[in-house]
């Protein structure tokens, strides 16, 4: 197995430091350390981008710069006014970047609570009914996704932040209408700390992200203005 290029208990030691002294002063006299950090996650980032591209050809045109957020919180309308963000997040959501709408595949780093996640978080009401109408029509093609063993093994629930009730167009007795509840359309996969900081821990990320092809792909055709029906 080859040595990573990256440490990524560097990462998170600087993070749990950090969320101990989540202040500008602090962060002031540690900004080297931080530089040190962000290359860590920059090699880490590249190496995911030349990996998860083996098997999604449309992710080989992103940079880290494209998937990496700033560590600056805006505090501008939260009251919580820490300035820095006690995590690190990777989005790389081929083949546009962190800023498009679609879905992706997305690490977390944040000491206890890392994990692997993909599909569309929060998307725009047109998009949400699209998707919901490509479920209705297309059930089994989605249920054959979603219970995929490699899949469920990994992903055991998908969709948050549900509906009381069926949305509106679709009938309540419809057998399969829990699929269409969901206002997110997410999949989330944790890892343990000790996964996280072993030698296999990119092989891991790697194949939750892989197991996630086919469900991004759906959720990407759902939501595409300009296909062909």
């Amino acid at each position: 197995m080859k040595k990573a290029d990256y440490d990524v208990r560097e990462i998170l030691e600087f993070l749990k430091d950090l969320t101990a002294n989540n202040n500008r002063e602090w962060f002031a006299a540690n900004k080297n350390r931080y530089l040190r950090v962000k290359d860590e996650v920059e090699t880490l980032t590249q190496s995911l981008l030349n990996r998860i591209s083996e098997f999604d050809e449309s992710a080989t045109r992103l940079t880290p710069s494209d998937c990496l957020y700033r560590i600056y919180r805006d505090t501008r309308f939260s009251a919580d006014k820490t300035p820095y963000k006690n995590h690190i997040g990777i989005y790389i959501n081929p083949p546009y970047g962190k800023k498009a709408p679609g879905a992706g595949y997305y690490l977390h780093l944040e000491p206890g609570n890392s994990l692997v996640a993909g599909g569309l978080w929060c998307p725009e009401a047109p998009m949400l009914k699209r998707v919901r109408q490509d479920i209705y029509e297309n059930v089994e093609e989605y249920l054959e996704i979603i219970e995929d063993p490699t899949f469920s093994k990994y992903f055991e629930r998908v969709g948050e932040d549900l509906l009381k009730t069926a949305p509106k167009g679709y009938p309540k007795d419809w057998e399969h209408i829990e699929l269409l509840r969901p206002r997110n359309f997410t999949a989330y996969s944790p890892l343990t700390e000790r996964t996280v900081c072993s030698a296999r821990m990119e092989d891991e990320v790697i194949e939750r992200m892989k197991a996630l092809r086919a469900f991004n792909s759906f959720l990407n055709f759902a939501i595409d203005p300009n296909r062909e029906e």
